[in-house]
């Protein structure tokens, strides 16, 4: 296992399989080598980071805890190796308390490790302390050190179970101030236990596929690590709790092969964190953040959880996602009325699904009749005031800027008010609606009417041909890609696209985006609109989207060069490509394809689109369960190259990513 490089390898463990009382398989991702185990009660990825800034840790899906250690730089670059891979291990605290975890042998050839610092809490404070080395107080845990072992343990902040890292020197030494020194073979071997006191969640395990999933077992490893009975997760290792647009979108691309169980699981997980309006919750605080939280908030120590609502696009995909499911599954017909009758939580207050479904309808409709009234710009939906994210694009530059982001307004809140109205005529909410909430509803096929054929025209960009000739060569030399294959795309008219958001005072942001693909999933846009979309996404980058290692997300060649600067492949959201839009794309076209009123010549044109597309899908199949990847332009080709292990990378990918396991329910062209 040394000598990890660029390329990503997965390998399956020991033919486990994730549906089964035990799993655990292994991923090699850039930088980083990561093995995942669930047995029993224990869920951990551990995550070994080789180069020049060795780092070890071990996230728990428990209370999105973890523990690890950060080494000081390297002046040569060292190889971690996994000796002995991971297996279940407890540990009684002094108090007698059960801690979960793994323990593991992993071996570096450095001639010295230095440990900077051990880190032991919640995963976001470890997320944290990557990023910025800070660590919030009463957090820091000095080491014990004992002959060959070196021992970070405490108490979570209000005295719950807490978490602990035993670094035992099996080949090699460690001096009384906590250098670790290579042995005779100029090798450092470690025996590591890492554990947490978080209270386990419950896998759904054999109740997760339906048994139509496509056999690829990267993904099904990845998404029986992910789903458990409580919520599902985000991705590991970095999110290994509840987010709730990560859990819709991720329904809607799976629920071909999902159990009931798991939709249904997933669909609670997020009615039960709604807010009193309606507003579904982006992200929760548990387990010792949110004693954080609340110790900053009001100086006490509790663990109550905590909901992000500052996401606008979460509260419009909730009832696409819950009509897609009770209305459109044909397995959905003889558990719709149960589920709906169903507490949102088991020992939670005594709210029904029914009921809480119709907050959200209430809140996604009402939100929509001023622009439905009077369209214009400042009547669409817009970001939360002081936040520069609201949408998927959420880091703090990912929409360039803007303040009415176009997924959400040229989308999702039509798709929203034409769920609402097919919820309504459904007679399913029929114990849940009031007169009002009726009167309500009556309307929002109407409204979502004026918002798809309004919204869109506040986004159109549009672009002279000889002015795109100009921004493309200039842009393809500033980035060292060739130009000829767009060049040869563009046509004498003149290009126009959505802006990928507006900014405050309405100005278009002039940057190609594949936020496209949410019209495929959700819509239904006419012919000529989906055959403009399709061919955005499909030309070649950059005057499109389409590379040979994927669509990028975001293409900024029409964009000055501040801007530009903003939308890089060393960008989170910049030009590089998430696997879950790739395969949403395919879900799309798959989608669209199935309408009987495309013209022939859209038709073509969709099943061009789809073979170009699955090309690129199976040039880097091994990166499919991965968040998100970035390429170079070397050898007269696009290769892949895992996020987080170039220079200049904001940030590193996960290596299991929940939405990423979409391809389960893809179909290849045959």
């Amino acid at each position: 296992m040394a000598g990890l490089t660029g390329a990503l390898v997965l390998t399956a463990g020991c033919g486990v399989r994730a549906d089964g009382p035990e799993s655990r398989f292994e991923v090699r991702e850039g930088l980083n080598l990561n093995y995942f185990l669930r047995d029993g009660v224990t869920a951990g990825h551990l995550v070994l980071r080789s180069g020049t800034e060795p780092r070890l840790l071990v996230a728990f899906p428990a209370g999105n805890s973890g523990t690890g250690v950060w080494f000081d730089r390297l002046s040569v670059s060292a190889d971690w190796v996994l000796d002995e891979v991971p297996k279940a291990y407890q540990h009684n605290d002094s108090h007698g308390r059960a801690l979960h975890g793994m323990a593991f042998v992993a071996s570096i050839a450095a001639a010295e490790l230095h440990p900077r610092e051990g880190v032991l809490s919640s995963v976001r404070v470890l997320r944290d302390y990557e990023e910025d080395g800070r660590l919030p107080a009463g957090v820091a845990a000095a080491p014990s050190i004992s002959d060959d072992t070196m021992i970070w343990a405490r108490d979570r902040l209000d005295g719950a179970p807490g978490y602990r890292l035993s670094m035992r020197v099996l080949g090699g030494r460690v001096s009384p101030a906590g250098v670790i020194t290579a042995g005779a073979d100029g090798r450092i071997t470690v025996r590591v236990e890492a554990a947490s006191g978080e209270p386990p969640l419950s896998p759904l395990a054999g109740e997760l596929l339906n048994g139509r999933e496509r056999k690829l077992d990267g993904a099904i490893d990845t998404l029986g690590f992910l789903g458990y009975r409580e919520k599902f997760l985000a991705g590991s290792w970095r999110f290994d709790t509840y987010f709730g647009r990560d859990t819709l979108i991720s329904l809607r691309l799976l629920s071909p092969v999902l159990a009931g169980d798991a939709i249904e699981a997933g669909l609670r997980s997020v009615l039960a964190r709604l807010a009193p309006d309606g507003t579904v919750a982006h992200e929760e605080s548990v387990g010792e953040y949110a004693v954080l939280a609340h110790r900053e908030r009001d100086g006490t120590l509790t663990d109550t959880p905590i909901f992000d609502y500052s996401m606008v696009d979460e509260s419009y995909l909730l009832a696409p996602t819950v009509a897609g499911y009770l209305l459109d599954e044909p397995t959905a017909a003889d558990r719709a009325a149960a589920f709906l009758r169903s507490d949102t939580a088991s020992g939670g207050p005594a709210t029904s699904i029914g009921a809480a479904l119709v907050r959200n309808l209430r809140l996604a409709v009402t939100s929509a009749q001023p622009f439905a009234t009077g369209p214009a710009r400042e009547t669409l939906i817009s970001l939360q005031p002081g936040h520069d994210a609201g949408e998927w694009r959420d880091s703090t530059t990912g929409l360039g800027g803007g303040r009415y982001p176009y997924d959400v307004d040229a989308v999702l809140v039509p798709a929203a008010l034409e769920a609402a109205a097919r919820l309504l005529a459904s007679g399913l909410l029929d114990p849940y609606l009031t007169q009002e909430d009726r009167v309500l509803m009556s309307h929002a096929a109407g409204e979502a009417a004026v918002w798809r054929a309004e919204a869109p025209k506040l986004f159109t960009v549009t672009i002279d041909p000889e002015r795109a000739r100009t921004a493309l060569t200039a842009y393809a030399d500033n980035i060292g890609v060739p130009v000829t294959d767009a060049l040869a795309a563009l046509g004498p008219d003149p290009i126009s696209f959505p802006a990928l958001a507006l900014a405050a005072d309405g100005t278009p942001v002039p940057v190609l985006h594949s936020d496209s693909v949410l019209d495929l999933l959700y819509g239904t846009p006419s012919p000529a609109d989906l055959d403009a979309e399709v061919t955005t996404m499909i030309r070649p980058f950059p005057l499109g989207l389409m590379t040979g290692a994927g669509p990028v997300v975001a293409d900024p060649v029409f964009a000055d060069p501040d801007l530009q600067a903003h939308f890089t492949t060393h960008d989170y959201h910049g030009t590089v490509v998430w696997s879950w839009v790739q395969a949403a794309f395919a879900a799309g076209l798959d989608r669209q394809l199935r309408r009987p009123d495309l013209p022939p010549v859209v038709r073509d044109h969709l099943e061009t689109a789809r073979r170009t597309l699955w090309r690129s899908i199976d040039a880097v199949r091994d990166m499919h369960n991965s968040e998100l990847w970035g390429w170079r332009y070397a050898e007269n080709r696009y290769q892949p190259v895992p996020f987080g292990s170039q220079q200049g990378d904001i940030t590193e990918s996960d290596a299991a990513q929940l939405w990423s396991t979409a391809y389960l329910a893809l179909t290849p062209p045959s």
